[in-house]
């Protein structure tokens, strides 16, 4: 369910009225108009406005600034300020405050600062929701409501005595029989066996490692928790509000490991996303791009709203570097081009106070005779320009596996090598698939994938025998899958799958892991192409590059038992072993790297790619960021260079000007052509 208003794409962002005078207030009624502004998030962090005292709801202030912004065409979506209790709710019921795994329970004055669990927190937060649903409902102004904000970050894990109540009665419902959760969590070793419910405590802080089972399931009971919570306020406003949409925004779709967000697409009406830049971070637009793909395929494929970003810098980075001219209109113009039905900001006005007064606004301190401002209005008139965007879709042709808790598994302690970490593996294949200009979707393992080419899965440590048959059915019918090393390792418990390495998917790529041989800090081995009679058959006979490259963190024996090898580790403990093999099974073909590549990654996706017949550009430099969404082809120029593109027919939506075939993009420039479309030739 997406947002019947405003039509088109929506623009604007968390709008903060409380924090000015009367007739600043005014003045950024014209300043949205003259920008474009038609959505704007009201009321995030008001509770203690919203409701002065226990019981006393005030909303007149609210009401006045919502009819301001009806009158100047701008709709809201309106929060639930739940995110932010006020000091006099936390000075009545200070136990809602969380407890940090060490036993510090925090101090009052940030944000989250109240615990999920807190059956004060649930009931207060239920009072105000119906209040404020009641008094809204039916407004022409309100068309959406946003629950909490950014659940997960900070607080993803709280220690107090209710989470630990409320963890003890989630076992119970879980496992019902102690048992069953004895066996689940291999209790017999170091003499952890339990009796009864109440001698279970959450794994708080210890001086050594903790049970890595009772520590996965404490990640997927805190992340319930939240759930909850939302859940709780969702029921009340599609009661009072039937129609509308509700949603919450996750803390950036890649970096939310405490939120399982395949759980939470179940729960939420519209995916809302939030994305910050890493400022320092060299190409830091493919991290962005990766997170638009990530809550398109969270999704389900289906619109999305790009919920926060920053118009220049934020303010709680280590160096909190400004976007440079143009830069703010490639990155928001690339979330709409994978999939965004909106731009929205943190914030509108940038703060003159509180902790985040150095973070940009769509207006800044420098006010409107600034570059910041200009480019924000020129941004409204390219969103005016795509609103026949709105609803499209976006189709790719590969997908990654991204599993939430294969995440949290992977690094909890004592694995074999401290640089084994899920995204460093995720980033490295998704960066080579972007520089390859191919359009990526996200996939849990246990999802239907039979629509996809390819499907990659770089950090699938943890993977359920479902998950395993899920992706052999996948290959068995036609598909080719790529896994990498230390992955289908443990079930759903942290439990090693029975027999040798990888044991949920030995069979599948047909070989074994004879043992891990984890790379020193800084040290590199190197692979090239197999020479034996058996590996070539995989090289230049087929036409695919031959080749080889350096690469870093791991190396293993592989043992194959019906796989090939395409590239052998020419350095290293495991030299002349299979680096990179494939194994045909059915009607498809599994490969698996045995190794982290440092170069040479780029050529053996290829190889795969090619294998399967990917369709994707050549030719072009991978500075350049080519996306196709609903007959529009967008043309992202990340370089300092111009670029031309070839076969690319249409008319540019921003400039009219007619392409017939041949498109060049100035450096830092983004284009978007309406494509014509190309009669069919006889078959």
């Amino acid at each position: 369910m997406y947002p019947e208003r405003p039509a088109g794409i929506a623009y604007g962002g968390d709008y903060n009225p409380e924090q000015w005078p009367r007739e600043v207030l005014e003045e950024d009624a014209a300043l949205m108009r003259a920008a474009g502004v038609n959505l704007v998030s009201l009321g995030l962090f008001s509770w203690a406005l919203m409701e002065p005292a226990e019981g006393r709801y005030e909303f007149g202030w609210l009401d006045e600034i919502i009819d301001r912004l009806h009158a100047a065409g701008v709709a809201v979506d309106l929060a639930t300020p739940t995110a932010a209790p006020p000091a006099w709710f936390v000075a009545k019921y200070p136990d809602v405050r969380p407890v940090t795994s060490e036993g510090t329970r925090i101090g009052f004055g940030g944000r989250q600062s109240a615990c999920s669990s807190a059956p004060a927190f649930r009931e207060a937060s239920a009072r105000l929701v119906r209040a404020l649903g009641e008094h809204y409902s039916g407004h022409p102004a309100v068309v959406m409501w946003h629950v909490h904000n950014e659940y997960g970050a900070p607080l993803g894990e709280c220690y107090c005595e209710h989470s630990v109540a409320a963890w003890r009665e989630w076992l119970r419902n879980t496992y019902r029989d102690i048992s069953a959760l004895n066996d689940a969590w291999g209790a017999t070793f170091w003499g952890q066996t339990y009796t009864d419910w109440p001698e279970i405590d959450a794994p708080r802080y210890n001086h050594t490692a903790i049970n890595p089972a009772q520590r996965l399931d404490y990640a997927r009971f805190s992340d319930g928790q939240h759930r909850e919570h939302f859940a709780l306020q969702r029921d009340i406003l599609r009661e009072l509000a039937p129609g509308l949409p509700v949603t919450t925004n996750f803390a950036g779709t890649v970096n939310c490991k405490s939120a399982d967000l395949w759980q939470w697409a179940r729960e939420l009406d519209v995916i809302a996303n939030d994305h910050y830049l890493k400022a320092e971070a060299p190409d830091n637009h493919i991290d962005l791009a990766m997170s638009a793909d990530l809550a398109r395929s969270v999704a389900g494929g289906a619109p999305w709203m790009l919920m926060e970003h920053s118009a220049g810098a934020v303010n709680w980075q280590p160096r909190n570097i400004a976007k440079r001219p143009g830069e703010m209109r490639r990155n928001s113009l690339a979330h709409v081009a994978r999939g965004s039905d909106s731009v929205l900001f943190f914030q509108f006005r940038a703060s003159r106070f509180g902790a985040e007064k150095f973070h940009s606004g769509m207006v800044p301190h420098a006010g409107t005779d600034s570059a910041q401002w200009n480019e924000v209005v020129r941004l409204g008139a390219d969103l005016r320009a795509l609103a026949g965007l709105r609803g499209s879709r976006v189709r790719a042709e590969v997908a990654v596996v991204w599993d939430w808790e294969s995440y949290w598994a992977l690094e909890l302690d004592w694995r074999p090598s401290v640089d084994l970490t899920f995204r460093e593996r995720v980033d490295a294949f998704y960066d080579a698939l972007w520089r390859e200009h191919v359009l990526v979707d996200f996939v849990h393992p246990s999802a239907d994938i039979s629509g996809y080419r390819v499907v990659v899965a770089p950090s699938s440590y943890l993977l359920t025998e479902a998950s395993a048959k899920n992706l052999h059915q996948y290959v068995a019918a036609g598909g080719n899958l790529l896994v990498s090393y230390f992955s289908g390792i443990v079930d759903e418990h942290d439990t090693i799958h029975p027999g040798a390495h990888p044991g949920a998917l030995r069979e599948l790529l047909g070989l074994s892991i004879e043992e891990f041989h984890p790379l020193r800090e800084h040290e590199t081995v190197t692979f090239t192409e197999t020479s034996t009679a058996t590996g070539t058959a995989t090289g230049a006979a087929t036409g695919t590059p031959a080749g080889g490259g350096t690469a870093r963190i791991w190396s293993e024996r592989v043992r194959p038992a019906g796989a090939v090898a395409v590239r052998d580790f020419a350095t290293g403990p495991d030299a002349g072993h299979p680096a990179f093999t494939r194994n045909e099974v059915g009607a498809g073909t599994a490969w698996y790297l045995a190794t982290a590549p440092v170069t040479g990654l780029r050529e053996l996706l290829a190889q795969v790619l090619d294998h399967a017949n990917v369709s994707r550009p050549r030719g072009l430099p991978d500075t350049l960021e080519l996306v196709r969404r609903g007959g529009h082809v967008f043309l992202i120029n990340h370089g300092d260079e111009p670029v031309t593109v070839e076969g690319v027919t249409g008319t540019g939506a921003f400039d009219g000007v007619r392409h017939d075939g041949t498109v060049t993009v100035a450096a830092g420039a983004v284009t978007v052509v309406v494509e014509t479309p190309q009669p069919q030739g006889d078959s």
